[in-house]
């Protein structure tokens, strides 16, 4: 069997969630955290080794709690996102207090990852679906054309609001299944009738809840790695003096990396219902949400028994 990682990136603590790391706080029947069914569901689907991104002052929590219970059912590994781990000839400006966002996150991950792997975040529940086909994907032949290929799951917009608040969604545009383009949208709040993006001007935009968005749920490759390093040394000499929160995303390089035809990527539908703890509000919904999964017997009462 191939070798395929799932890579958690849960470094960042929500300030929309209040106090506490939201990564860890307990949803499911048992104390479960939303990480405990993602890695559940991830390898169900056929991926055999975890990676988390966490800092180095959260792993001695992450450690103790869910790599405690991982490591008795898989492969683990640990790398660690640290605002000043930069490459040779950068050095952390004194005053960003920012992370470098989640490009620099999987840069992170380099020294503990040799095979495909998939990129998810830590405190947001993707379903079954995505995971097996991203997996399978990730072991399939891909051509030998020069190209980047990757994958991304997409989620259907509708299935992916809060009712406590907005959301920020990257609205994906597709043709023949392939992505050529994201636009990042803000203020995407929930209404009777779908879903409008709200500007600040008081302006309102309706938006098709039945469209695809990014949540994060990339297919990556090791070449792409490398490719993700470089881009990382170009976006460090791009920053002006002063500007202390700009960050390294994932969507925006693989945006260029598409209108520059370096990369494919290609999307996989999924029609499974997203949920995360983006407010504080959210944790109730999440809760109930879990307890019926757990009665409709889509997971057994206690994920490790």
């Amino acid at each position: 069997m191939k070798k395929t990682a799932l890579v958690i990136m849960a470094a960042g603590v929500g300030s929309r969630f209040g106090n506490g790391i939201k990564q860890l706080a307990p949803v499911g029947p048992n104390g479960e955290i939303i990480m405990d069914y993602s890695i559940r569901d991830a390898l169900e689907a056929g991926f055999n080794k975890i990676v988390f991104i966490i800092r180095k002052d959260l792993e001695e929590e992450f450690r103790s709690t869910i790599g405690a219970r991982v490591s008795q059912i898989a492969e683990v590994a640990y790398a660690f996102q640290e605002i000043d781990d930069l490459p040779e000839g950068f050095v952390k400006p004194q005053e960003r207090t920012k992370p470098w966002g989640t490009g620099h996150a999987v840069i992170c991950a380099d020294s503990v990852l040799a095979e495909p792997f998939a990129v998810i975040n830590a405190d947001d529940y993707y379903g079954k679906e995505a995971y097996v086909k991203v997996h399978d994907y990730l072991v399939q032949e891909q051509p030998e054309d020069g190209k980047l290929h990757i994958c991304m799951a997409g989620f259907r917009l509708g299935n992916t609001l809060s009712d406590n608040g907005s959301v920020t969604r990257g609205v994906c545009h597709i043709e023949d299944g392939q992505l050529t383009g994201v636009t990042e949208t803000h203020n995407i709040f929930k209404t009777e009738g779908g879903a409008e993006a709200r500007e600040d001007d008081g302006t309102v935009q309706p938006l098709d809840v039945k469209s695809l968005v990014s949540m994060n749920m990339w297919g990556l490759t090791p070449a792409f790695m490398e490719t993700l390093k470089n881009g990382f040394v170009d976006f460090l000499s791009s920053i002006k003096p002063g500007d202390i929160k700009k960050e390294y995303l994932l969507p925006e390089l693989i945006d260029r990396l598409i209108q520059s035809k370096e990369a494919q990527v290609d999307v996989l539908e999924t029609k499974d219902s997203w949920f995360g703890v983006t407010y504080q509000e959210d944790k109730e919904t999440v809760i109930r949400a879990f307890q019926e999964l757990t009665d409709a017997g889509v997971y057994p009462n206690g994920l490790y028994e």
